[in-house]
């Protein structure tokens, strides 16, 4: 779970190098480096922290060179130290790596390196890299074929860039599995493991194949095959709304995007209703639907399962990505999955999605990000439209995850056009929300920073944003949170409840209101300091969180909202990054 980038540039290549390490971020902020080339002088500098900080030490936007690799790193092989941050080198220092993915047989490998005496100085897969390299380039091979050749050795998951003093003026890079997008435009070439990097300069990207390589050189990128042959690859266009980068005057991104939901909730409808009506006519047909996702995704997998249920009458099952490889059995050619991924790179949902394509079933996805592993991989593709989600944890791409849903589900009963015009009209609904509670829910954040526990109940639909709204406390407050239905409270976790322990009860006036205010009631008797998020006050509440009345199946998509600001307030209140949590990464790539 890592970012990598590579520029070759006509101008000083330093400033773009430390402006696309910052774009990357998000995808990992434990540590980050730079190997940059300067008439065939490799200088790399690299250590713990964030891009900032690093680039506050070591000057990075002030290196000379017009060729460069880098990478912000989310720790999976070894610990967090400057020396096992990357770029990695080899023995010489000659030629330096960055990589994103798990080399599986980087054990085997390194000891055959160090009988032939190759030296190792960090704990990481990642180092055996360049000393494959190594010992192509000793033979006399230039950089892009040694690089052909240590992939060829190398088991797992991968997308890397190397450079070398002693073949200078190119990058190359290959993948596997791991993602890796090539960019151009007058002045520069870019390869990274996602456009984002390279967004404000080039409006056109080329995605490598798992196996292809690419070489960078002034003259641009050539391609080539497994087995050395060259490619002719066509260049995408680039969305547009993929460059909007900016936290638009609010202090973190997640703030931002939360703001931004009230417009984001429209964004789905865009759909080729054609197309869209073809895909839901697929879900009806198929004899056995599964919906496979992981953390939010899921739970707007939850609320999807119902509005497939309620409206199209159309029974599916949930299973969580990492779990769905042991149900693979029942997996056949009658079978549909629908994978949901904000990335379209979640290393749990592809490996189910490849051991389901194998089976012979159908894979619909619902991604955001576009030029993703997982598109590639489907028959058919939903986009969400959401844009770039910069903060780590999810906000409007969980929104408009449950928007498609609630179309998908309306168009699967032939009513696509009712849902848009609910869509629409929900935007309004939104706002109000947003300005009835902002500042409750600061000051709420202030009277619960001290707490050490906090429960979420709700019934029916409501249970997965209760559950939703727990994981976003425990991502940015640290505060354990536990989402449950509120039927379950007293099957055990009424035991935990004590004099002021905090207590969310989503309660909005739907079938759902009457046992779940009871259950709140069982709560408030054991001192729960209840929060209650509902259109309708009652005076069992010690806070009530307004919201407005909707239709019933559109309560989700306005009680997520208060949570996540609840969420956000409560980690500014206790002195965190919302963006950057501890131990997160946006994009989990690795299994």
């Amino acid at each position: 779970m890592c970012g990598i980038i590579g520029v070759l540039s006509k101008q000083s290549v330093a400033p773009i190098m430390v402006e696309s390490l910052k774009l990357l971020e998000y995808r990992g902020y434990d540590s980050a480096g730079v190997a940059i080339l300067s008439d065939g002088h490799l200088e790399v500098k690299k250590d713990v922290g964030k891009i900032s900080d690093i680039e506050k030490e070591y000057g990075l936007s002030k290196l000379v060179g017009n060729i460069a690799i880098g990478h912000t790193r989310w720790a999976t092989h070894g610990s967090v130290t400057q020396i096992n941050a990357h770029p990695h080198c080899d023995c010489t220092g000659k030629i330096a790596v960055v990589h994103n993915g798990i080399i599986e047989n980087y054990r085997e490998l390194k000891h055959q390196l160090s009988i032939k005496g190759h030296r190792f100085i960090s704990e990481t897969d990642t180092e055996v890299i360049p000393h494959l390299i190594e010992e192509e380039m000793v033979n006399g091979r230039p950089l892009e074929l040694a690089v052909m050749a240590a992939a060829s050795q190398l088991e797992g998951s991968y997308a890397f860039l190397a450079i070398a003093s002693n073949d200078p003026d190119k990058i190359v890079g290959t993948r596997k599995t791991s993602p890796l997008i090539i960019g151009k435009n007058n002045h520069n070439v870019f390869a990274a493991s996602d456009a984002m990097a390279f967004a404000t300069h080039v409006k056109q990207v080329i995605p490598l194949n798992d196996g292809e390589t690419v070489l960078l050189t002034a003259k641009g990128a050539s391609f080539f095959d497994k087995a050395g042959n060259s490619l002719q690859k066509q260049a995408r266009k680039s969305p547009a709304n993929w460059n909007d980068i900016d936290k638009n005057g609010h202090r973190f991104f997640m703030l931002k995007e939360i703001m931004e939901q009230p417009q984001i909730i429209q964004k789905p409808i865009y759909q080729n209703k054609e197309a869209f009506t073809k895909i839901a006519l697929d879900i009806m047909k198929a004899k056995q639907v599964i919906i496979t996702a992981c953390g939010t995704s899921r739970y707007a997998a939850l609320v999807g399962r119902y509005y497939f249920s309620k409206v199209a009458r159309k029974f599916c099952d949930v299973v969580m990505a990492s779990e769905f490889q042991y149900f693979a059995d029942s997996i056949n050619k009658n079978t549909l999955v629908i994978s949901v991924s904000q990335s379209g790179e979640t290393a749990d949902v592809i490996e189910g999605v490849s051991r389901a394509k194998t089976a012979g079933a159908k894979v619909i996805s619902i991604i955001n990000r576009p030029q993703s592993l997982l598109a590639e991989m489907s028959d058919q593709v939903i986009y969400l439209n959401s844009g770039p989600e910069l903060s780590v944890v999810a906000t409007k791409s969980f929104l408009s995850q449950l928007a498609t849903f609630y179309l998908l589900s309306f168009t699967m009963s032939n009513s696509f056009d009712d849902a848009v015009k609910n869509l629409k009209e929900l935007s309004s609904k939104m706002t109000e929300t947003i300005k009835w509670n902002s500042e409750k829910l600061k000051k709420l954040s202030n009277r619960l920073k001290e707490k050490n526990d906090i429960y979420c109940i709700a019934r029916g639909i409501n249970f997965a944003i209760a559950s939703e709204g727990a994981l976003k406390l425990k991502e940015i407050s640290y505060i354990h949170a536990e989402g449950m239905p509120a039927g379950e409270l007293k099957h055990g976790t009424l035991a935990l409840i004590e004099n002021r322990t905090p207590v969310i009860v989503l309660c909005p006036s739907d079938y759902t209101f009457q046992e779940t205010l009871n259950n709140a009631i069982e709560a408030k008797s054991r001192g729960a300091y209840l929060i209650g998020i509902s259109d309708v006050n009652d005076e069992l509440y010690d806070v009530w969180i307004k919201i407005p009345k909707v239709a019933e199946l559109l309560y989700p998509m306005v009680t997520v909202v208060p949570l996540q600001l609840l969420a956000y307030y409560l980690a500014i209140s206790k002195g965190y990054d919302p963006d950057r949590p501890r131990n997160l990464a946006k994009s989990v790539t690795v299994p």
